[in-house]
């Protein structure tokens, strides 16, 4: 099933930029990637996957829950909620959740994740 698949590639995703495996990742990411990260700030596949390698960004914790899934022919949306825990130009965020939403495209026979958004989840004020 398309769905299980691009579950897994998600969960592969995640699990290279954890480890910091920039191969399996860069594979993983179209060339025209692009993250709007909980800042709103937006990066391009070398800026994120350069943050990762060069230390500047490091995750610790990237625990997704179910992975909700609309297939659309070649294209996918999913979403799903996580608890990350990561390190930012030197400053440690301890664990917290988020939405993330990510449109993925079957490319060359392969699915890669095209567009990345995350949103912190935060207690009403």
């Amino acid at each position: 099933m398309q769905a299980d698949q691009i579950r897994e590639t998600e969960r592969r995703r995640l699990a290279a930029l954890v480890s910091g495996d920039l191969e399996a990742a860069n594979q993983l990411h179209a060339d025209d990637f692009q993250l709007v990260t909980p800042h709103g700030a937006t990066l391009s596949k070398p800026d994120y996957l350069g943050a990762i390698a060069s230390g500047r960004l490091k995750y610790d914790i990237w625990a997704p829950g179910p992975i909700d899934v609309r297939l659309f022919g070649d294209a996918a949306v999913i979403r799903y909620r996580a608890t990350l825990a990561n390190t930012w130009a030197g400053q440690s965020f301890p664990p917290r959740d988020f939405w993330h939403t990510d449109l993925y495209e079957k490319r060359d026979g392969q699915w890669q994740a095209v567009w990345s958004q995350a949103t912190e989840i935060r207690p009403p004020d």
